[in-house]
């Protein structure tokens, strides 16, 4: 079974760290696409995207 996004941070302190270091409208706009998110890799490439383009 495919990972999700509340997996991963409850699994990882150092993603956790991440996402909370992270600003609120990167943190929602993640939370709405979490069932796309499968590893920390994802995380950390769809927050770079979106602080890129946003």
């Amino acid at each position: 079974m495919a990972k999700n996004l509340n997996q991963i941070l409850g699994e990882s302190s150092a993603c956790e760290q991440f996402f909370a270091s992270l600003p609120g409208y990167v943190q929602e706009t993640i939370r709405e696409r979490a069932d796309s998110i499968h590893s920390e890799n994802d995380l950390r490439r769809y927050a770079e995207n979106l602080l890129e383009n946003l």
